[in-house]
């Protein structure tokens, strides 16, 4: 254990192995970076066919000795199963699990032409695919849990996971509710071994999802408005989330087990403030 006067993640993070799905961009992105400057190795997920296959080289060639990049469709069990046993195959273990990969209202439009189609997308990848990769994720590490507990984080939203926002779409928060709720059932179930599971709910975070499913239908002034309605006037900055990721990878964050974490500066307690009520 590191000198819990001094709160320093680096001893319990260095030569660690994350594998963060969806790190190919946003909070996924900074969580990458901030892992690998506490000493992590780590494995980052990417969709074949969205991101660029020159986008995701470039990355890897920024840090090629602790970087490794695997295809990941989280509506495909079989997917899901081979991108943990490639990560494991290429750093011999996965520590910390960071379930951030998902679609938003906007993204999830990609996967389907009509609404209907988009829900059960959005279901399948935001809810059912993290449910499964969970799942595959105890199987794979069951014989090889150390001295210090795996980590299980997921990302879900401030919305659906913590509060309820009017026209928030339904399948959106009722996808993030389905992963806010699954570190609270594992934590009951995992008391007794080394594995510490939890979540984290932002919201108004700066990053690409955010912008194209609530800020790029508003006209300037509108974006101005509703920026100048939020906790201490601005957005979230997807760095700050990835700081929170990497203080719950940590071994200072055992006491937390199960915890589902309000990681939205406020606005899950005073959602008022966006829906002026």
């Amino acid at each position: 254990m590191p000198n819990e006067r001094v709160l320093d993640c680096r001893p319990g993070l260095a030569g660690r192995v994350a594998l963060v799905t969806g790190g190919f961009g946003g909070i996924g992105r900074e969580c990458v970076v901030a892992l690998l400057a506490h000493g992590a190795n780590v494995a980052f997920t990417y969709v074949e066919g969205q991101e660029p296959a020159d986008d995701v080289a470039t990355m890897l060639a920024e840090n090629p000795e602790h970087l490794s990049a695997h295809t990941l469709d989280l509506q495909s069990v079989a997917s899901i199963r081979q991108c943990l046993s490639d990560a494991k195959s290429k750093w011999g273990r996965v520590d910390i699990l960071v379930n951030n990969a998902a679609v938003g209202s906007a993204t999830v439009s990609a996967f389907s032409d009509d609404a209907a189609g988009q829900d059960t997308a959005m279901l399948n990848i935001n809810a059912d695919g993290i449910l499964k990769t969970c799942q595959a994720y105890l199987e794979l590490m069951q014989d090889d849990i150390g001295d210090f507990p795996l980590k299980i984080i997921n990302l879900s939203s401030v919305g659906g996971g913590i509060g309820v926002f009017p026209g928030f779409r339904l399948s959106d928060g009722m996808s993030k509710a389905a992963v806010a709720h699954l570190p609270r059932q594992m934590a009951a179930e995992l008391t007794d071994r080394m594995i510490d599971v939890f979540a984290v709910c932002p919201w108004a975070t700066n990053t690409r999802m955010f912008q194209s499913s609530t800020l790029d239908p508003m006209s300037p002034g509108q974006r101005d408005d509703f920026v100048r309605a939020l906790p201490k006037h601005r957005l979230i900055e997807p760095s700050e989330i990835a700081n929170i990721i990497v203080f719950l990878a940590s071994t200072y964050s055992t006491p937390l087990h199960g915890a589902v974490l309000d990681a939205s500066m406020g606005l899950g307690v005073h959602p008022g403030l966006i829906t002026g009520k």
